[in-house]
């Protein structure tokens, strides 16, 4: 781990704004394209305006959860150096567009999410599965766990909770490999809110109770997105753990080029993010967590979700934009 692991060089409060500005370049960009059914314009669209947003910032940062290898990402591929090469060094977990589909279809919850730590701090997860489970704040250490049934997760939630399993609300992700579970689940009478993408957002929502009415998130998902939603929930409060599953040798090869070597290894929240994080989001759909973007006749707003792990600090933050003024540089 480099100095610029040291609190006093991670600048996350003087970085946050910054951070907020990539997230919503990329949103603004990409919110162009929403029901266009075009997911790989919007992608791009995002990655071009957030890699340009980043190169802006005074860090000396590298992409550790990205768009993919050098040879598979024209852009904010994995071990990038972004920044003007001025201030901390830090790592860098981007989504430039979770949700490229809900993006392309119109459909609720598609958003930008980047997250900024000190150099070292972040898992360089491989670009894998990983399965998932999370819960929001307030809860016993290790209350539930991976090595748990499903079934025996949502009894043990419920009686923490003080309440019955049948009103346990449990977010998965809308795939054919989640049946059995998505039916072990509702054997114990627990209601399932179904996504059909955004797996950051489905762990984000258990932090956010009162206000989505999610309880615990479960099933298998990109890793990267693990790392990202483990960010947002060490700034909001809650437990996550993941486990990397692999599918074949090459993806095992994945692994120990990323330099990991315990393969079964189970993830807290804490061993994916290890020090102090900065997180931001903004929407591009209208969704549980964020309005997305409007557009009216002279100006573009969007809204924006940035969050600091080191105090706690979460803001709601609405931009607008004058649309004959650019945002680059604003």
């Amino acid at each position: 781990m480099t100095k610029a692991a040291d609190d006093t060089v991670f600048l996350d409060r003087m970085l946050s704004l910054g951070l907020a500005r990539v997230s919503e370049a990329a949103a603004m960009a990409s919110a162009k394209l929403v029901g266009r059914g075009d997911e790989k314009a919007a992608d791009q669209a995002a990655v071009n305006a957030m890699r340009d947003q980043l190169n802006l910032l005074d860090i000396k940062g590298v992409v550790v959860i990205g768009e993919g290898e050098r040879d598979e990402a024209p852009m904010l591929f994995i071990g990038e150096e972004v920044g003007t090469g001025q201030g901390p060094e830090v790592d860098i977990a981007l989504d430039p567009l979770e949700g490229t589909t809900l993006t392309a279809k119109d459909m609720p919850n598609a958003l930008t999410v980047i997250a900024m730590a000190p150099r070292g701090t972040l898992l360089h997860a491989p670009d894998v599965y990983m399965d998932k489970l999370a819960i929001g704040p307030g809860y016993p250490k290790d209350l539930v766990g991976l090595e748990m049934p499903p079934a025996e997760r949502v009894r043990e939630l419920a009686k923490a909770k003080g309440c019955k399993p049948e009103d346990i609300t449990v977010c998965v992700l809308e795939r054919p490999r989640h049946e059995e579970m998505i039916a072990e689940l509702r054997s114990t009478g627990a209601a399932i809110r179904l996504i059909t993408d955004g797996d950051v957002a489905g762990v984000i929502h258990c932090a956010e109770h009162e206000k989505t009415g999610i309880d615990m998130y479960m099933g298998s998902g990109g890793a990267p997105e693990g790392v990202l939603a483990a960010s947002a929930l060490k700034c909001m409060g809650g437990q996550m753990w993941g486990r990397l599953l692999f599918r074949n040798d090459d993806e095992r090869g994945r692994a120990a080029k990323a330099g990991i070597s315990d393969l079964d290894r189970v993830y807290a929240r804490d061993d994916m993010v290890t020090r102090d994080v900065i997180f931001a989001a903004t929407g591009v759909t209208t969704g549980s967590i964020l309005q997305g973007m409007k557009r009216e006749p002279q100006f573009l707003e969007t809204e924006t979700l940035l969050m600091r792990s080191k105090t706690g600090s979460i803001r709601h933050m609405t931009y607008r934009n004058p649309i004959d003024r650019p945002a680059i540089g604003r």
